[in-house]
């Protein structure tokens, strides 16, 4: 399936499964996403090639941060007007504590969605949203069809 499709699939259905199947990345590393109470909640299933040091053990950095961004562009395909991806400007990941090899939770917030660029802070967790992992900010150019 096209990308674009699963976008179209995506809003009509409210399931994001054609979307994380269209995606090779988010398939590779157990990225999903759903709808939880209204909003866009990115999950990364835990697996062993996400650990970055087997002797800690705690998850990749790049693990945590490629779930933070896909949330972000989660987000923003569902509340977009377009379905063309958006482009990530640029991702800053504040890492507060080591991530347990468990599953990882992402929640992203709009800070300012414009016409052509939003503003995204990503927050990721394990057992409590109130205590995140990680928290990034995150800028998008918003690409029109």
């Amino acid at each position: 399936m096209r990308l674009r499709d699963a976008v179209v699939e995506l809003r009509q259905t409210s399931d994001f499964t054609s979307l994380q199947e269209a995606i090779p990345y988010a398939r590779f590393m157990g990225i999903s996403g759903e709808l939880v109470d209204g909003d866009v909640i990115g999950r990364m299933r835990y697996s062993d090639h996400l650990v970055g040091n087997a002797n800690v053990p705690a998850l990749h950095g790049g693990t945590l941060g490629a779930l933070m961004e896909s949330t972000a562009i989660f987000k923003l395909l569902w509340h977009g007007e377009t379905t063309a991806i958006p482009k990530t400007i640029n991702i800053t990941v504040e890492y507060l504590r080591g991530a347990r090899p468990q599953d990882v939770f992402a929640r992203a917030e709009f800070t300012r969605r414009g016409r052509r660029v939003a503003n995204v802070r990503v927050f990721a967790y394990q057992d409590d949203p109130d205590c995140p992992v990680a928290v990034a900010t995150a800028h998008f150019l918003l690409v029109q069809d």
